[in-house]
């Protein structure tokens, strides 16, 4: 199997064109750094999105992006940030080894989807070699709109960043599925 098949067989017509909205495209705009592969695929008049800064409770997350403006500006920042780290492996096939998006549940024209990523990852710091933890967790609702299926909200839960030999324990309660 490659690195960046999609789960869901062409079949599953409404699955596989999310799954290729969510993960492919995503990628491939976020490593290159072009918002306008994406900017298309979000409601803009009435997007918005939360994070939930480390917390478990879902009551004390916050609106972070109360527009697409403001998420395209976060996006940006952080595609910048990742094109300018180093890392001791292929970006994009990590990135697709990573990324689980296989809970999409579609009815007619609305659909959820629930996905993590575990990201076990080696960066360069300096001339050394870094090894991270990585996990976060995604709820997002998307609506078809003139057959095409459009971000209506996302919400990102980081349970934690930390250094490979460093335990997660104390830096976030980690919240189970």
């Amino acid at each position: 199997m490659t690195f960046d098949k999609n789960p869901f067989p062409e079949g599953d017509a409404d699955r596989h064109a999310l799954w290729e909205m969510l993960v492919r495209r995503d990628i491939d705009a976020f490593i290159g750094q072009d918002w306008t592969m994406v900017e298309d695929d979000f409601i803009a008049d009435s997007f918005f999105g939360m994070h939930a800064h480390f917390l478990s409770d879902a009551d004390a997350w916050r609106l972070q992006f109360p527009s697409l403006g403001v998420y395209r500006d976060e996006w940006l920042r952080q595609a910048k940030e990742t094109a300018a780290t180093k890392f001791a492996e292929p970006l994009r096939e990590a990135l697709f080894r990573v990324t689980n998006m296989r809970d999409i549940d579609v009815d007619g024209d609305r659909a959820t989807g629930r996905w993590r990523i575990l990201m076990p990852c080696t960066i360069m710091d300096g001339d050394e070699k870094a090894s991270r933890w990585l996990l976060g967790d995604y709820e997002e609702e998307y609506v078809r709109r003139n057959g095409a299926w459009l971000f209506k909200k996302i919400d990102y839960l980081m349970n934690f960043n930390v250094a490979f030999d460093q335990s997660w324990a104390d830096s976030a309660v980690v919240r189970a599925r």
